[in-house]
């Protein structure tokens, strides 16, 4: 008996992931040069790097941007994580079908990728940096004779 109530237990405490995860995340973008101008297409704004807080479920775009430099966009999806996913298998066990509804409705087996959000921008009339050889230069035999 005590060995059910261990694995019951177990099971409750991934059990929810509205309850366990929440429904909102924080995402992080990093943006150089440190004072770029960061603006989403769901209202989040902020100058530099920073860090929002949206709604699991919410899918946007990041735009970066600064006088003489080339703008950037990264569009953030979303996905079912190991976590939520883990949450919902416990609603399925113990909460039956309104804790896979509630979790379903509210995006709580979701995260956001990519999180962290990285956009490097570039100088206007600059390339991107060149990728650096991934070999050196095989050496020729020089005749001796």
């Amino acid at each position: 008996m005590r060995v059910f109530a261990i694995v019951i237990l177990g099971f409750s405490l991934t059990a929810c992931a509205s309850a366990v995860r929440g429904t909102t995340e924080v995402v992080s973008i990093q943006v150089t040069p440190a004072d770029a101008n960061v603006t989403t297409d769901i209202g989040k704004n902020c100058t530099g790097s920073c860090d929002i807080k949206v709604k699991r479920k919410q899918e946007f775009t990041v735009t970066a941007s600064k006088e003489g430099y080339v703008t950037q966009q990264q569009f953030v999806s979303t996905s079912t994580s190991k976590r939520g996913a883990t949450g919902m298998a416990g609603n399925i066990l113990l909460g039956g079908i309104i804790g896979v509804g509630v979790d379903a409705a509210t995006g709580a087996t979701l995260d956001h990728s990519p999180n962290p959000v990285i956009l490097n921008l570039v100088p206007v009339g600059t390339s991107a940096p060149s990728p650096a050889p991934t070999s050196a230069p095989i050496p020729q035999a020089v005749p001796t004779s």
